[in-house]
């Protein structure tokens, strides 16, 4: 088996040897009883001439090619979220071509799920800003959207974060902007974990507080909310949350620490998923989802826990930067040819958490080819001066 001198928690060379195992396959037919969304990453234009801490240079093949991967494996997208680096190198104007070409790609799949997200990342100087100037930026988006044929997922706010003054302009800001879509939408609350300009959101730093006034909205437009999805990384305020929310609000666990457990549920209930982690452990979410459909537990379980320690050491803080492992596992994957991102943000986590999300995917049998993924690793290791 192949093996690669990899670097430890201290930064010293070890030898570290495959196991490549995998005791699963992607089902051939995939059936669920979970809505499963992937947030799907962006690959980078690596020969751009185009200084990508400045503009954001997308392979459009390669990405759109990696959505029809994930629609193959029976998981649904879900669109020009953070995962695809919003608001965090992808602007609205890329993000909406990303949109457009997503919807087009998805009538290629039959039964494809496709949601897009709608905010008001376009909108970046928030002095002087108002309430209302914040509505007609999520009308504008919101609005394209529909007219490109996408779904909805409205995104938290970082200029609603930055100009409410109480819980009262968030509802009236929801309120407004609910009112008027075409069909239901998911919302999603963020933490300040992915990011920090979302602190405080719905006008509380208290989370209680928050989900209480979270409540009151879908409570109030819950024909017009197909459900929330949440990324507080805290299974109990999500569990919480999801006994609270009216029988025909769906639950979608962004929990990249706890979602197998959320997934699988309990006697009252379950999540179900829109999640960045299943961008990098897609087969395995495929093949556990669909044993879960059939009412295999134990093959459920057994196929996701190895990935879930892979993804909270993906997940660490700063957890902002967890779209480094995610493309890092798709270029070991052959699914791109390098190992650049927009923004530059493969510089983003050190080499030695590089060489432990190695182990961890092994672990989790999450390399298609593990001879090629070593042969990668070992060019990649001599960058960081590691002689193989």
């Amino acid at each position: 088996m192949a093996s690669v001198n990899l670097l430890d928690g201290a930064g010293t060379p070890q030898r570290f040897a495959l196991s490549g195992t995998r005791a699963w396959a992607p089902p051939a037919k995939p059936s669920f009883n979970r809505i499963a969304y992937s947030a799907a990453h962006v690959v980078a234009d690596a020969r751009s001439a185009h200084d990508p801490w400045l503009h954001a240079a997308i392979d459009w093949d390669a990405t759109l090619a990696y959505r029809g991967y994930l629609f193959s494996l029976g998981l649904g997208v879900a669109e020009a979220m953070d995962t695809a680096q919003r608001g965090m190198g992808l602007d609205w104007a890329t993000s909406l071509e990303l949109i457009k070409r997503s919807v087009a790609v998805a009538k290629d799949y039959p039964g494809a799920v496709l949601a897009c997200g709608a905010g008001t990342d376009h909108v970046t100087h928030y002095d002087g800003l108002s309430v209302k100037q914040v509505i007609a930026a999520y009308e504008e988006q919101v609005g394209a959207i529909e007219a490109a044929g996408g779904r909805l997922i409205l995104m938290a706010s970082r200029a609603l974060a930055a100009v409410a003054r109480s819980a009262d302009d968030y509802e009236h800001v929801y309120d407004t902007i609910l009112r008027q879509v075409r069909q239901p939408v998911i919302l999603h609350w963020l933490g300040d974990m992915f990011d920090p300009a979302l602190a405080g959101y719905w006008g509380a730093r208290d989370l209680d507080a928050a989900m209480d006034v979270c409540l009151r909205v879908i409570e109030r437009n819950a024909d017009k909310i197909d459900g929330i999805k949440i990324s507080l990384l805290d299974k109990d305020r999500e569990i919480a949350m999801r006994r609270r929310l009216p029988a025909n609000v769906r639950m979608y666990t962004g929990d990249d620490f706890n979602y197998a457990e959320l997934i699988e549920g309990d006697t009252a209930g379950y999540s179900h998923a829109l999640l960045g982690i299943f961008d990098a452990i897609a087969p395995a979410a495929s093949s556990a989802l669909s044993a879960l459909a059939q009412g295999d537990v134990a093959a459920f379980r057994s196929i996701l826990a190895p990935t879930v320690p892979l993804s909270r050491h993906i997940f660490a803080a700063p957890t902002r930067f967890y779209k480094t492992g995610i493309v890092f596992l798709a270029w070991l994957n052959a699914h791109q040819d390098h190992f650049a991102m927009v923004g530059g943000q493969q510089s983003t986590r050190s080499a030695t958490h590089l060489c432990e999300l190695f182990r961890l995917a092994d672990a989790a049998g999450l390399f298609d080819d593990p001879e090629a993924a070593a042969a990668k690793m070992r060019h990649l290791m001599t960058v960081y001066g590691v002689s193989q």
